[in-house]
């Protein structure tokens, strides 16, 4: 078993720092999710954060096409444009795995909770930012995962070479279809360009917009929204279901007016 690391000290990922909660064979431990003035959008702390800035670096370095490059106005989270419609797929790969980053440190603290727990059965799972990178720690290392109200992050699992989505069925993501960061990308918002849709594994849908009546809203992504108007209520009593069936994502792509190859 791999020891402690020693990254954890960096002050940057404080939001991936939590204390571990052990009850039996158990353990939890929860990433949060983007900072944002919506309201709570994270497991265990919301609104204005101190990594509200490397929130958005991750978010638009994992979720969009091509380090966030929009347009000629914008400018890219990296050097991976290559102009037109291409983007340098070597370079990109590079840019999630820096280890400043949320991912590289969430492999880091998954290690270190394997390692002060050995026996333990550990579960991940997250809010937005946080649901995605719980979802790319257990396609890593094959934990379960329910993740809540997240961005596509097949591309990026896709980018860090993680096992395909026909392996990662212990993966949940459960969401509605009132979440503006779900409309994505044909609602983009300024703050995150271009967030991706496809994710990996299965999916807990609640067609809140069909069903409830509820209009695409971005209040509506977070988690207290989840808990109190969505978890809380029976989906299906006429059927005898508190919540709508389990299903996967058919054929999704992201990104497909891009071209990626060795450009650089």
């Amino acid at each position: 078993m791999k020891k402690p690391s020693q990254k954890l000290a960096d002050p940057a990922p404080r939001r991936l720092r939590r204390t571990y909660h052990s009850a039996g064979s158990l353990t939890q431990t929860a990433s949060a999710g983007t900072s944002s003035h919506f309201g709570p959008v994270a497991l265990i702390a919301g609104g204005e954060g101190p990594t509200k800035k490397k929130d958005k670096l991750n978010d638009n370095l994992l979720f969009s096409c091509c380090c966030a490059r929009v347009g000629p106005t914008w400018s890219t989270v990296c050097d991976c444009y290559a102009g037109g419609d291409k983007c340098d797929q070597k370079c990109v790969e590079r840019a999630l795995i820096d280890d400043g980053l949320f991912y590289p440190v969430g492999t880091n603290l998954y290690n270190d909770v394997a390692y002060m727990y050995p026996d333990a059965n550990l579960w991940l799972t997250g809010h937005s930012l946080g649901g995605s990178l719980a979802a790319l720690l257990g396609a890593t290392f094959g934990a379960p995962v329910v993740a809540f109200e997240t961005p596509g992050e097949k591309m990026a699992a896709t980018r860090l070479h993680l096992p395909s989505p026909q392996s990662t069925h212990h993966i949940t993501h459960v969401y509605h279809n009132g979440d503006y960061v779900l409309c994505l990308p044909s609602c983009t918002d300024l703050t995150f360009p271009a967030l991706r849709r496809c994710h990996l594994g299965q999916r807990v849908l609640f067609d809140t917009v069909g069903k409830r009546g509820r209009s695409v809203d971005s209040r509506q992504h977070g988690i207290q929204f989840i808990v109190e108007k969505v978890l809380n209520e029976d989906w299906d009593p006429e059927n005898g279901r508190e919540v709508p069936e389990v299903d996967v994502q058919e054929d999704c792509i992201d990104c497909f007016n891009w071209q990626y190859g060795d450009f650089k």
